[in-house]
């Protein structure tokens, strides 16, 4: 039998309290334990919870009456979320709680989103939200592994409707905290952004070759989402080395695409110092979402639907020179080592002679611009390959070997060499 696990639970409990203490009491039928915390600001629960607002606004170098007296809901409640986030993250480090769920509508899934932000990966993060999955939630706010589930006719009051969703909550956190598995430690993670092993090749040839160097990968889908929860888990230092090998993220980010991470995208792992190898990897596509309209200035382009919810259309050569200088900017920001490499035949299998996405001369406008724009602090290196042949893989085992040689990255095992 695994031993009972505490749950953090947050909400107003001045407006929500039948529906917390409802999934409190779930919790506890499981055989867990709860700590219950208070953030709201006007009113007061029907008992006392184990932290109260007067608490949570302490944390945050604040008091209640401060918040009342901003005359403010949204600075209000961002006093709350900042001490509500500090005490979340005190009570994980003091070994109190074993995982969240908190319930909330636009205020209160606004203040648990900083919540969840404050716990490492592997500890249980649910948010029970009446905005789960909107796009109101921008990318940046959400950590690697969070948990949100819709709050279905959870407004106001218990319901059958909201009991059924509730309970299935309670179960969810109870259960995610009895059984995870959390990270090891021991073993240097490198960070890898990709897509589809049928449009990128680079995972696959990499992979194995860092396991045998010691290293775990994690490879990230540069769909929006797996940038996000790469870029949350880069700023909390997880990574020993990240590999930003497709970048996609930014273009779509540039055109307004809802296809992206969020407007600190490929920043994070700069301002930690990790080092840094970089790539064009799918630089000449921008995604959209096959279920809206086709945006007009996309409509004259060569046009891919991957499937019923991701669609690809090509940039310009002038478009993909703006990619290079915005990718640029962002890497020489860094603060550790960061290698560039260019290849000059194309940068994922669509764009090869005879598939849709292949214009030479466009490729030809984007080499020249990387070339242009990849100077210092960054190191540049220019390859007469595609990004799919070996050799492009092997460069970058190469610059991992330098970087293990000279200590910039530390391995568990004896580097096999490329």
């Amino acid at each position: 039998m695994n031993s009972a696990k505490t749950i953090l639970v947050i909400g107003t409990y001045d407006t929500k309290d039948p529906e917390l203490n409802f999934v409190c009491d779930s919790i506890r039928k499981l055989g867990g334990d709860v700590v219950s915390m208070d953030v709201s600001v006007l009113g007061d629960p029907s008992e006392p919870t184990d932290v109260s607002k007067h608490d949570v606004a302490a944390a945050a170098g604040k008091t209640i009456q401060d918040a009342i007296d901003s005359g403010d809901e949204n600075h209000a409640m961002q006093i709350m979320a900042e001490g509500a986030a500090k005490l979340t993250a005190k009570l994980y480090a003091e070994g109190k709680i074993h995982g969240m769920l908190a319930l909330g509508g636009t205020m209160g899934t606004d203040l648990a989103l900083d919540c969840a932000r404050a716990l490492p990966i592997g500890v249980p993060k649910y948010v029970v939200s009446t905005i789960a999955f909107s796009a109101l939630i921008p990318p940046e706010r959400l950590s690697a592994d969070i948990q949100m589930i819709l709050w279905a006719g959870g407004l106001y009051g218990l319901n059958d409707i909201c009991m059924a969703t509730l309970s299935q909550a309670a179960g969810a956190v109870y259960g995610a905290a009895q059984a995870v598995r959390a990270p090891d430690p021991d073993r240097p993670v490198i960070g890898m952004v990709s897509f589809g092993s049928s449009a990128l090749h680079y995972m696959m040839h990499l992979r194995q070759p860092l396991i045998d160097r010691g290293f775990s990968l994690a490879v990230f889908h540069g769909t929006g989402m797996g940038g996000m929860a790469m870029e949350s888990l880069a700023d909390q230092g997880y990574f020993a080395c990240v590999l930003e090998l497709a970048v996609a993220e930014i273009g779509n980010l540039m055109v307004g695409s809802i296809v992206n991470a969020g407007a600190d995208r490929m920043t994070a792992a700069g301002r930690r110092g990790i080092p840094i190898i970089a790539a064009p990897g799918f630089g000449d596509m921008i995604d959209f979402a096959t279920w809206q309209p086709v945006p007009e200035r996309f409509r004259d382009r060569p046009y891919h639907a991957h499937n019923r919810l991701l669609a690809s259309a090509a940039l310009t050569g002038e478009e993909r020179g703006e990619l290079a200088h915005e990718v640029a900017n962002r890497l020489k920001q860094s603060k550790g080592p960061v290698k560039f490499i260019l290849p000059t035949e194309g940068i994922h299998a669509w764009d090869t002679e005879g598939m849709p996405a292949h214009d030479p001369d466009a490729l030809a406008v984007m080499v020249d611009a990387y070339k242009r724009e990849m100077n210092d602090p960054i190191d540049l290196t220019v390859m007469d390959c595609h990004i799919n042949d070996k050799a492009f893989s092997e460069k970058v085992l190469e610059i991992i070997d330098g970087w293990i040689a000279d200590g910039t990255l530390k391995t568990n095992a004896t580097p096999s060499g490329g």
